[in-house]
């Protein structure tokens, strides 16, 4: 667009030629266009275009065609007929559609199909067959689900008719102890029952179980029998070639006919890494689950295990399996010796702990307190010895006497199982640590901490060794590390000291610590022992001991480079 001859208002310079600027002449193609682009397509069809599929809410009037108007688009492949074989996977497995079932429909069904092999299917009920799965097991029940199939009121209180009393919860054993929900059924309470109860379908199971005839001893107590369940009756069984040697010894006595002296001084030598393979103990039919030496000479090996027992072995001459203990009804969890040997003690998850006489293999005393015994500890103090120290799965840690077989005190603090305890300046105090990951450090027969650690970046710590010197304990943490405790009046963690290099976690392993303090020893789950220095914390050897973890692991008193392994394997290994 062009404005022409757009000259001066001024009159007196009207003239065409004082402008300098030739006149053209307007045609039609130079005419002025002031109105703005205009579409003549209805508004209504515009505003229509914009509206997404994907709206709720439309804004303007549309006549009834526009609202019933096809979807513009291509079609849905996955909707046509040559294409039906193709399903729309929203899961990995496939397509999922919604369905109107409860959940309380749905679990009954997913129980049934599980006991009894089939499920009501309602997309089939229009075929005549509403059931998929193990079609005899349709026509043996009915087709009737898990509910349907509960006894009635009746029957349920019949069968209860039938089950021995659970027994007073105060008595732990002999007549009317407490059996709890584990009561059995007696075939004898049924003949007491009214007739219309008798008058049973043929061909239906009888929900009884005939119970045990109990075990009787000589002092006149009355136990379960071991393979049901309960205490159990002790017994013991020599193993050895021979009981007595030629000067009517037993395998209490230590040997002199050795080239090492067995009653030296522990610690007095230079301690080695083990290198090979010397013997291997066979005789456990279960994982076995602690190793004890022979306090001081060592010429014993204590084993316990998964299968409920322990085991005495001889180290040197023949190396043979030489007692069993039996008496427990399920896994022993721990073992220890009293500081001369003559007896040891065993905790076991059938709730009882039992001190036996070594030689003999004779049960002297049980303790029980209703909980899980996780760890035991006699006190090493002379004065003291008979009394000792169990960590319970209650979160207690209790102190028995073996001569009263009474409680003595009870230590009520943790907030998890117990695991460890370890004695320390010079046996007047000990430190316990938990589930809880936390550490504790009492005073002997006072039930009030003197010390408590929890730190936001601590593990539970499963295992403990004390030094040979007296001044820390090594304690097995859950984030495969061996962590260092003072075990002075602080109990401070010694920051320095961190043993790093093998795996624990899962597994309540073993850590033992030369008799010189020099090398410091675990086992591994996969299988290995390892070896740190003390001093500088650096894993000098690393070799595979078993093919399953190792869990347990000791250092022999009074050799130079022997140890004990034993692990998930059933097997016993002797390294030098």
């Amino acid at each position: 667009m062009v404005l022409v001859n757009y000259a001066s208002s001024d009159d007196e310079e009207a003239g065409p030629s004082s402008s300098g600027i030739s006149n053209l002449a307007i045609t039609s193609s130079t005419k002025v266009i002031a109105a703005p682009d205009v579409s003549l397509e209805d508004p209504m069809q515009l505003r229509q275009s914009l509206i997404k599929s994907t709206d709720k809410k439309i804004t303007t009037n549309m006549t009834y065609d526009q609202l019933s108007a096809p979807v513009v688009g291509p079609s849905n492949p996955f909707l046509s007929a040559e294409n039906a074989s193709r399903k729309r996977k929203n899961v990995l497995t496939g397509y999922a559609e919604e369905s109107a079932i409860s959940d309380s429909t749905f679990r009954t069904q997913q129980r049934t199909f599980i006991s009894l092999g089939y499920a009501k299917d309602p997309s089939l009920v229009a075929n005549g067959n509403s059931f998929v799965g193990n079609q005899d097991s349709v026509v043996l029940h009915g087709g009737k689900d898990v509910v349907q199939l509960r006894p009635s009121r009746q029957e349920t209180d019949a069968i209860k008719r039938k089950r021995t009393k659970k027994g007073d919860p105060s008595i732990l054993e002999g007549e009317n102890a407490y059996v709890g929900p584990w009561a059995k059924y007696n075939e004898a309470n049924t003949l007491s029952e009214s007739e219309d109860e008798d008058e049973e379908e043929e061909g239906e199971e009888e929900y009884s179980a005939p119970t045990s005839n109990p075990i009787v001893d000589k002092a006149g107590k009355e136990y379960l029998d071991v393979n049901t369940g309960g205490i159990g009756k002790e017994t013991t069984e020599f193993h050895g070639s021979q009981l007595r040697d030629y000067q009517g010894r037993t395998y209490m006595h230590v040997p002199q006919d050795l080239d090492i002296d067995l009653k030296k001084e522990p610690g007095s030598w230079t301690n080695y890494i083990p290198k090979k393979l010397v013997h291997t103990w066979k005789g456990h039919t279960k994982p076995i689950t602690a190793l004890r030496f022979f306090p001081g000479s060592g010429h014993l090996l204590l084993s316990s295990s998964s299968d409920a027992k322990a085991k005495i072995w001889d180290v040197y001459h023949d190396r043979e399996l030489l007692r069993t203990y039996n008496g427990h009804s399920k896994a022993v969890t721990d073992i220890t010796f009293n500081n001369s040997g003559s007896q040891f003690l065993t905790a076991s998850y059938d709730r009882y702990m039992k001190l036996w006489d070594t030689e003999t293999g004779k049960c002297l005393h049980r303790f029980t307190t209703g909980k899980i015994p996780h760890v035991i500890r006699f006190n090493p103090d002379p004065a003291l010895h008979h009394e000792f120290v169990a960590g319970m799965s209650d979160k207690k840690i209790i102190q028995f006497d073996t001569r009263t077989e009474q409680v003595v005190q009870e230590y009520d603090h943790h907030l998890g199982p117990v695991n460890t305890i370890t004695f320390v300046d010079e046996n007047r105090r000990f430190i316990t640590t938990s589930d809880d990951k936390s550490l504790r450090a009492w005073e002997y027969g006072i039930p009030v901490p003197i010390k408590f650690i929890a730190e936001p970046y601590m593990y539970s710590m499963v295992r403990a060794s004390l030094h040979p010197s007296g001044k820390y304990v090594a304690y097995q943490s859950g984030d495969n590390q061996v962590v260092v405790y003072a075990a002075t009046d602080k109990f401070r963690q010694n920051r320095k000291k961190a043993f790093r290099g093998h795996n624990n976690a899962g597994y309540a392993i073993d850590v033992d610590i030369s008799p010189d303090g020099q090398f410091l020893m675990s086992g591994d789950s996969g299988g290995f022992l390892c070896f740190w220095d003390w001093k500088t914390c650096k894993m000098y050897h690393k070799f595979q001991a078993s093919d399953g973890p190792v869990v347990a692991a000791q250092w022999h008193p009074q050799e130079s480079s022997k140890v004990a392994s034993a692990g998930l394997d059933n097997v016993i290994k002797f390294w030098d």
